[in-house]
């Protein structure tokens, strides 16, 4: 057994993805999108998001093409946007696959169903939207969710911050 005083499965310094180390260092808000299916809720979690204000205001989000998300969205042309706080960080994970759900990521919290999908009912805020004609398109590996902002609700202050994520760790924003 060797001890590694490195990450041993990182790449050396000349080799790493620079856009990757550049989008590391972006501050990114941690949400779940959210849409159904068939009368299945489905989400994915994502952080690579913007909301454009104008008329109407639109919200652009990169999603996993493989994700059940991305086809429900496609079929539904909607989506529900939680914005996650400081607590939900293992929702996220199990929202990306990357922790268990057992019995089903819709288990490990509490939801109201809105006509866009379910939205978490602890979130720090909530987006509806309807997806664009012709979206999803592609920006680099994801899709490019494009979406009208129907409804917005927000927290005036949420008591335990905003979660991020920077350097591919959870943070806590606060304002």
């Amino acid at each position: 057994m060797t001890i590694h005083s490195s990450h041993p499965f990182l790449p050396a310094d000349g080799e790493r993805n620079q856009v990757r180390r550049l989008r590391g260092r972006l501050p990114l808000p941690v949400s779940l999108w959210t849409a159904v299916d068939d009368g299945r809720p489905v989400g994915w979690t994502v952080s690579s998001m913007m909301v454009a204000d104008g008329e109407p205001a639109q919200v652009l989000g990169l999603v996993d093409e493989d994700s059940d998300l991305a086809d429900a969205a496609r079929r539904s042309r909607t989506v529900a946007i939680s914005l996650l706080g400081g607590p939900h960080r293992a929702l996220a994970d199990a929202f990306a696959g990357l922790a268990p759900a057992p019995g089903g990521v819709f288990r490990l919290g509490s939801w109201t169903d809105t006509p866009w999908g379910p939205v978490l009912d602890d979130a720090v805020g909530w987006v509806g939207a309807r997806l664009l004609p012709g979206e999803p398109g592609h920006a680099g590996w994801a899709l490019l969710v494009r979406a009208t902002v129907e409804r917005v609700e927000v927290v005036d202050e949420p008591a335990d911050g905003i979660l991020g994520h920077l350097r591919g760790r959870y943070v806590r924003l606060d304002g």
